[in-house]
């Protein structure tokens, strides 16, 4: 029996998903995602995650499907009370599966911050931003960013609120979906897309590298979602604009 109906998910930077009959999500891959080792990668993530995660029951070199996972993306809701907190736990219990145990399943993502820099300015300057926080994103685009000293460690490396499943009646976390860029990276990055993305930065040594990350990522989404027309990248990232760079009156 062929499938009843089909519907287009969305579309990432990496991956195309479509709805089969309300049960079966179907992943494309675009580029050179490799699919076969982030069915792998999953196994290892299901054994230690709090929440469910995607379970491939059909793997090709360029496409996975797996059961629909409960809940409806956090990017569809107004955020539960509290929801930062968790991520950021979980980040931390991810950050904590030692780097052999996912030794062939992923890459290192390292890029020093002198790099996010540069790029976060070829982004301001393919993107109009709104006049009242182009002040506030040049001086942030003029300060030397922040020194690190931590080794890399194991995370989703883009937990971004669009990949947290949430059961919109209790507001629980119900699932964390798209592996696709799970890497060895700087423990600060998941963070600061949590900071980006709902306004809370976390405490600690992190704090001033999850916020540089945040603000070098919000300019990439918008001129991402400018340049590629997926509206829902430049929207999202003008709402985070208003926590991460303060308003100020355009010089004259």
């Amino acid at each position: 029996m062929g499938c009843r109906s089909v519907a287009r998910l969305g579309e990432g930077q990496d991956n195309v998903a479509f709805e089969v009959d309300g049960e079966l999500i179907v992943r494309f891959a675009k580029g050179d995602t490799d699919v076969l080792r982030e069915a792998r990668l999953l196994e290892v993530v299901a054994g230690v995650s709090p929440f469910a995660v995607p379970t491939p029951v059909f793997v090709e070199p360029e496409c996975m499907a797996y059961r629909k996972l409960p809940g409806v993306p956090l990017v569809d809701l107004t955020p539960p009370p509290g929801i930062a907190k968790v991520l950021n736990a979980y980040v931390d219990t991810l950050q904590a599966i030692a780097v052999d145990a996912v030794a062939g399943l992923v890459d290192t993502d390292d890029d020093p911050v002198g790099q996010w820099l540069a790029e976060a300015h070829e982004s301001y300057a393919a993107v109009e931003v709104p006049p009242e926080y182009r002040r506030s994103v040049e001086r942030f685009l003029d300060t030397e960013p922040p020194a690190r000293t931590e080794p890399s460690v194991f995370s989703h490396n883009d937990l971004g609120i669009e990949h947290v499943l949430i059961d919109p009646v209790t507001g629980d976390v119900t699932g964390i979906i798209d592996w696709t860029d799970a890497a060895l990276c700087d423990p600060a990055y998941d963070h600061g897309l949590i900071y980006r993305d709902l306004g809370v930065l976390i405490d600690g040594p992190l704090a001033e590298r999850a916020a540089f990350y945040a603000r070098c990522t919000v300019l990439e989404d918008l001129a991402y979602g400018t340049q590629s027309g997926i509206q829902r990248y430049a929207d999202e990232a003008r709402r985070s604009l208003r926590h991460l760079f303060e308003p100020l009156e355009p010089k004259r």
